[in-house]
């Protein structure tokens, strides 16, 4: 039995095809893929599509988006067997993350994707990017998909949506992961990383519609003003913040920049540490005394986590309107393969 793909165009650069006429880039027409992708007709899963009006520059992005498209997903989770999501690579990572959380219990492959040249160029890394998401989203096994997670699909590799960030700009490769293996690969086979996939689930689908905004970030670097940090922190509204440190979590000693970040707790502001070094690391704050003094001030621990997982998972669980205690321990607690367990 064919399994049935839904592919939802979003907006990015993936999208566009050069106007014969003017030469131009302009959105592509759905209505003829299979005349663009002839090999769409060899992949064995019955592919449908749907663009996500209006459609936006990844740059565009918001939680608003997110949300819309978690419930697009909901709306469409009965009809189809997996989902792969064409996006701008800009903010794909963010997009992921936030997906990973809005779509609890969720049993099926959601595959994001892009690319770093139109779909209308000769080079295009598009065709591939589209084709391979395609197949790895109809991949099941015993009558279940393989995938039951977000993930994000470019240069060959399939990876956690939630673990990864944009680490080029200039390159095909355009993505890494570099805390958590990668899910899949794909070179004469597809090569799946089983061990590191989530475990299956047997819940009913359940899409969040609520995010929380108020969210800041702070990266701290040598001689940073205490005036800026009293600003941020100041914010109307503002529910947590996140500090990008040094290292394994490590903080100028400063006293007064220690009062500021303890003023900010003591007003329910929670702050979450998350190292700067992206391509490996992960938050140990007591190890050194630098970190261990934001420790002791009840600043919270990101283990692992990246940036992008870290803003989402705070907006997404300040949505819950949580009590104090119980948010702060969802924050430290691994929800859907986002951070270490320990």
């Amino acid at each position: 039995m064919l399994q049935k793909i839904s592919v939802i165009y979003t907006g990015g650069t993936i999208g566009m095809i050069k106007n014969p006429d003017t030469g131009a880039l302009e959105p592509f027409p759905f209505d003829n893929m299979y005349e663009y992708l002839p090999m769409l007709k060899e992949i064995e899963a019955i592919v449908h599509f749907t663009e996500m009006l209006p459609l936006i520059d990844s740059s565009d992005t918001d939680p608003q988006f997110w949300i819309n498209l978690a419930r697009l997903i909901r709306d469409q989770y009965d009809q189809f067997d997996g989902f792969v999501i064409l996006h701008g690579t800009d903010t794909m990572s963010y997009t992921a993350s936030a997906l990973s959380f809005l779509l609890e219990n969720l049993s099926k492959p959601v595959i994001l994707t892009g690319s770093q040249l139109p779909l209308g160029v000769l080079r295009t890394d598009g065709r591939e990017n589209i084709l391979n998401s395609i197949e790895i989203a109809a991949t099941h096994r015993n009558g279940t998909p393989l995938i039951k997670e977000v993930c994000i699909f470019f240069e060959n590799s399939l990876f956690r949506g939630n673990r990864t960030f944009k680490s080029n700009a200039e390159n095909f490769d355009a993505f890494l992961s570099a805390n958590y293996p990668k899910l899949a690969e794909v070179g004469l086979h597809v090569k799946f990383n089983e061990s590191a996939l989530l475990p299956p689930n047997n819940k009913n689908l359940k899409a969040h519609q609520k995010i929380d905004p108020n969210v800041a970030i702070l990266k701290i670097f040598p001689g940073m003003s205490t005036q800026i940090i009293s600003s941020i922190i100041n914010t109307p509204n503002l529910k947590a913040l996140i500090i990008e440190t040094y290292g394994s979590g490590n903080a100028p000693s400063d006293a007064e920049f220690i009062a500021l970040l303890d003023e900010a707790i003591q007003k329910g502001i929670i702050i979450l540490n998350v190292t700067q070094c992206k391509c490996g690391g992960s938050v140990e704050m007591s190890k050194y005394s630098a970190g261990l003094q934001l420790q002791q001030i009840g600043v919270l621990g990101g283990k692992d986590l990246t940036t992008e997982a870290a803003v989402t998972k705070l907006m997404f669980l300040l949505g819950l309107d949580l009590e104090r205690e119980e948010l702060e321990r969802l924050i430290t607690t691994p929800l859907c393969g986002e951070m270490a367990h320990s």
